[in-house]
């Protein structure tokens, strides 16, 4: 940490700022993040709001272009960039978390955010002012979704709600740009979960938050890696790692579906003991089309969980790194 000067001759400490990017073939887009990310951190460098120590830790998630080597170069002209080899594509949540984890002794602050410029990088500047205000994690919102298309909008802003009703806990319109202090990464450290969801795990580690609004770009070069499909998929994934409540309904649906067929119990002995007995097919049959795609749905989710279950047991690694590109004293290391 260095000291920098504040009026009245006090002096207070600069803290080191890591800017975590994990990368999966982002070849097109990474030498205007770099360039935009490093006249930012110079920016506060020269406003003496972080440590020359500072750094941007490029993430590489098994990247099958360029993308490592682009990393690597700039890491060799300049000791702003660093970069994290993974062994293999583990995803974008644990190449995140990766990233975190390695700047985690290395930096008094961290911010992660996306490789390919939609996040607005100037928001960096009131993220770090709330952190020196004491915010722990700082979440970067979206402040509207004018650039998104009306489906876009709509599904999106449905998932953070479906997330919210089913009793995973997110910030709404927040992804994952957010800032963390070392305090907030060492209590991230200690959720040791496998199934990965970022977004409503940082909410659980309870320090002072804040927030920080930005205007989203599109996206400046190269193909969005979150097309509908995996979009589906990440929201799966969230709500079965982060809450029961679909089980919790699943119980709540079975109770329901047992009162209509007392009642239609009833029904029935009532109708044949007044004489009215009329062929039913029709409802019979759509009774046991509905029962059976409800019983196929329940165990559906039931063997969700299990699947999480014994991935859980099996406590593999979340990732393997392969290689660090970092500076120490007798210059720079791989």
């Amino acid at each position: 940490m260095q000291y920098k000067p504040k009026q009245g001759g006090v002096f207070v400490l600069s803290d080191v700022l890591y800017i975590v990017v994990p990368c999966y073939n982002e070849e097109e887009v990474l030498p205007e993040t770099a360039r935009r990310l490093r006249a930012k951190l110079e920016t506060l460098i020269g406003k003496r709001k972080i440590s020359p120590q500072s750094r941007i830790m490029f993430v590489n998630d098994g990247s099958k272009d360029g993308t490592w080597q682009l990393i690597t170069r700039m890491h060799d002209e300049s000791s702003l960039f660093s970069g994290v080899d993974l062994t293999r594509n583990r995803g974008h949540q644990n190449a995140l978390l990766a990233g975190l984890m390695t700047a985690k002794d290395r930096a008094d602050l961290t911010i992660s955010m996306d490789a390919d410029l939609q996040d607005d990088v100037d928001a960096v500047d009131a993220m770090v002012d709330q952190y020196y205000e004491g915010c722990d994690i700082v979440y970067g919102v979206r402040s509207s979704r004018k650039t998104d298309t009306l489906f876009k909008r709509y599904t999106a802003e449905g998932f953070y709600r479906l997330m919210n009703l089913l009793g995973a806990n997110v910030v709404f319109n927040h992804a994952d740009y957010r800032l963390m202090s070392r305090r907030a990464l060492e209590g991230l450290a200690q959720f040791r979960e496998v199934n990965l969801f970022l977004r409503g795990i940082v909410p659980l580690i309870g320090y002072r938050s804040g927030t920080v609004t930005y205007e989203r770009a599109e996206r400046f070069a190269g193909e969005s890696k979150y097309p509908l499909k995996k979009m589906l998929a990440f929201a799966l994934e969230g709500i079965t790692s982060l809450s029961t409540r679909p089980i919790r309904y699943i119980v709540g649906l079975g109770f329901l579906i047992f009162a209509v067929s007392m009642v239609m119990l009833i029904y029935i002995v009532v109708r044949y003991l007044t004489g009215y007995t009329v062929a039913g097919w029709a409802s019979v049959a759509c009774s046991v089309w509905a029962i059976g795609g409800l019983i196929l749905l329940s165990l559906g989710v039931i063997g969700e969980y299990i699947g999480k279950i014994y991935l859980e047991t099996k406590g593999r690694p979340r990732f393997l790194i392969r290689s660090i590109l970092e500076e120490d004293e007798d210059g720079k290391t791989d």
